[in-house]
């Protein structure tokens, strides 16, 4: 058997609160980076989804081009499942329509735009002071021919 003494139990010991010290710090700045990419991803799924919500109203509006109530409902009903859009996050505009395609569509617009944004909440306590900010602002655009009535130029 090995004696030990004094001098090599101290040099052991100092090796093992060192090793603590690095995982210690380290420990944190890889639980700053997991948090970073995790509110990154949720803020993707959340742009994913009120684009397709975007989409989607904006294809129902092109046949119904007039219809506003029933655009936002549209969007409302596609984002559902992840989000909760209300009125004020979801607007509807036209574009005038081209000269030539007034006589046929009796001045109604040639395309049409729905645009969403919505605030997304910062959920980490940490990521938001680095920010500076506990929202960010998701914003899409999506812009479609109107459908009908037809735009037929002469």
């Amino acid at each position: 058997m090995t004696r030990w003494n004094i001098k090599q139990f101290v040099k052991i010991a100092a090796s093992r609160g060192q090793s603590l010290v690095e995982l210690a710090i380290s420990l944190m700045v890889i639980l700053m980076l997991l948090l970073g990419a995790i509110e990154t991803s949720m803020a993707l799924f959340q742009y994913v989804t009120i684009r397709d919500a975007a989409q989607e109203a904006v294809n129902f509006a092109s046949f119904n081009p007039t219809d506003t109530a029933e655009i936002q409902l549209h969007a409302r009903a596609a984002a559902s499942d992840v989000l909760v859009l209300e009125n004020g996050h979801i607007a509807v505009t036209t574009t005038p329509s081209d000269k030539a395609c007034e006589g046929t569509t009796n001045g109604s617009p040639h395309s049409i735009t729905v645009t969403i944004t919505y605030p997304h909440k910062i959920i980490f306590p940490l990521v938001g002071p680095m920010l500076g900010t506990n929202t960010i602002t998701l914003r899409t655009m999506v812009t479609n021919a109107i459908l009908w009535p037809n735009c037929l130029a002469p």
